[in-house]
């Protein structure tokens, strides 16, 4: 079993950064939006709010969309050309898992484009951007894949960050990916130590 995480790792960008553009450009009431994103990050730069909180306050962007499973699926039609070709040509699996702290309901059209059948991402509402649980990232990672996946192994990992290091622990091999380039986990975490 193959476990990776999506942004930057598999998906060339970050989809929800992508998918916020994208919502901008096809709803313009949007705008009205902004000043609370920027308010949401400053008070988590401030250490305020926590990344929940911040992220939350951006999704209620998706107040302005009107039918975002719509939207999701017409932005996926021009966007799943950033998946990485070294994931879908040389990893790809059966029982490939993908864990992200970007929303559900964003990568599940994507991952059912690409035959993956399982998916934990950040449980968010997609008419009103409330979390209905806690941003899936860090050792949050890891609980998720434990609550399904019990004592099974994870054969290899990959993602672009660091932050992933808990599940990067729980897998025989693990790979930092940047770009197209694939970095044993130990030497990038020796590289960043120097």
């Amino acid at each position: 079993m193959n476990v990776y995480d999506f942004d930057q790792t598999i998906y060339r960008g970050d989809s929800t950064v992508d998918f916020y553009f994208y919502c901008l450009r096809h709803k313009p009431l949007m705008l009205r939006s902004i000043p609370g994103t920027i308010g949401g990050f400053a008070l988590y730069g401030a250490r305020l709010w926590d990344k929940t909180q911040a992220k939350q306050q951006m999704y209620r962007f998706l107040n302005a969309i009107g039918d975002t499973e719509q939207m999701v699926k017409q932005f996926w039609r021009s966007h799943i050309r950033n998946i990485k070709p070294w994931y879908i040509e040389k990893t790809r699996q059966e029982d490939d898992v993908i864990i992200s702290a970007s929303p559900e309901f964003l990568l599940k059209p994507a991952c059912e484009l690409l035959g993956i059948r399982y998916l934990m991402a950040s449980r968010v509402d997609p008419d009103s951007g409330k979390y209905t649980g806690v941003n899936c990232w860090g050792e949050e990672k890891v609980r998720r894949f434990r609550e399904v996946f019990g004592d099974r192994q994870i054969e290899t990992f990959y993602s672009d960050s660091l932050s992933d290091t808990p599940l990067a622990r729980e897998a025989k091999t693990a790979w930092i990916v940047r770009g197209d380039e694939l970095i044993p986990w130990a030497e990038w975490e020796t590289c960043k130590k120097k």
